[in-house]
């Protein structure tokens, strides 16, 4: 008798939420397409983040301001199709909140709410256009902390914060109900979160908050030069990456045996001319 083999659940916000009642630090990492969430997934990350960081990581664009909603909709769609079971939040994009009604229905499009406090960056811009790490002042910290207890209330199952020093971000955490994740945030919150292109060493430059895993940059530079090499050289496709057609089916293809072959001696020495009619 075989035994029956239970259907793969997507975590809930009830789960996320147990993993931090039961004091379980809580791993979550960036996702902008299928395969990666897939990777993930399999994995064990629990929680998969569509930011919008992929404007920068991803489209090429300077400023995570550019990237729109129907962007982020996309993107968020084809991460969810790839993780079967992580939960999936997906970054509000610039603008996507105008209004207090614009800002219900497009995040009713996302849900569940995630807050994100700290250095927000597609404030890059009002905060002076540099990365810096917010809450070093006594005014500023204590309007994060303003800010973390007004987005509990508000509702939100758990939030970022993004570089944040480390006391005041485990001071935070520890006034609250609902897990922190940390970036750039030190090693007191709740769990950590990292730019997926970081964790992979895909990007040409690495954050002071980020290790890179693997170096994946390099080995894909030199598979795609070895992949050019030998597409010069004509090495590839070889003799095992085609498909073989028999000799004489072909033959009779282009008109080379014996009853398709003219009497007359104008006949074109391969054979009948191919053309798009045939």
């Amino acid at each position: 008798m075989s035994a029956t083999v239970e259907p793969t659940r997507r975590l809930t916000v009830s789960d996320i939420a147990k993993l931090y009642a039961d004091g379980q630090r809580i791993p979550m990492l960036t996702a902008y397409d299928y395969p990666t969430a897939q990777i993930l997934d399999q994995a064990g990350i629990p929680l998969i983040l569509v930011g919008d960081s992929l404007g920068e990581v991803m489209l090429g664009y300077d400023s995570t301001v550019r990237v729109t909603m129907a962007e982020m909709l996309h993107h968020t769609r084809a991460v969810v199709r790839g993780a079967q079971r992580a939960m999936v939040v997906g970054d509000m994009p610039f603008l996507s909140y105008a209004s207090p009604d614009e800002a219900l229905e497009n995040a009713g499009r996302f849900l569940p709410t995630m807050g994100h406090i700290g250095w927000t960056p597609q404030a890059k811009h009002g905060m002076g256009g540099k990365v810096r790490v917010q809450g070093k002042s006594r005014d500023q910290a204590r309007a994060l902390l303003h800010d973390a207890l007004a987005i509990q209330e508000a509702g939100a199952f758990s939030m970022v914060l993004e570089l944040v020093p480390d006391a005041l971000a485990a001071a935070i955490t520890e006034r609250l109900r609902v897990p922190t994740i940390g970036i750039g945030a030190g090693a007191g919150t709740s769990g950590q979160v990292l730019v997926v292109t970081d964790l992979l060493g895909l990007g040409s430059f690495v954050p002071r908050h980020a290790r890179p895993y693997a170096k994946l940059r390099e080995i894909i530079l030199e598979a795609a030069r070895s992949y050019a090499t030998d597409v010069v050289a004509g090495t590839f496709p070889g003799p095992d990456k085609v498909t073989h057609m028999d000799a004489e089916v072909l033959a009779d293809v282009l008109g080379q045996t014996g009853a398709d072959r003219p009497s007359h001696s104008e006949a074109p020495a391969g054979g009948i001319p191919l053309d798009r009619d045939l």
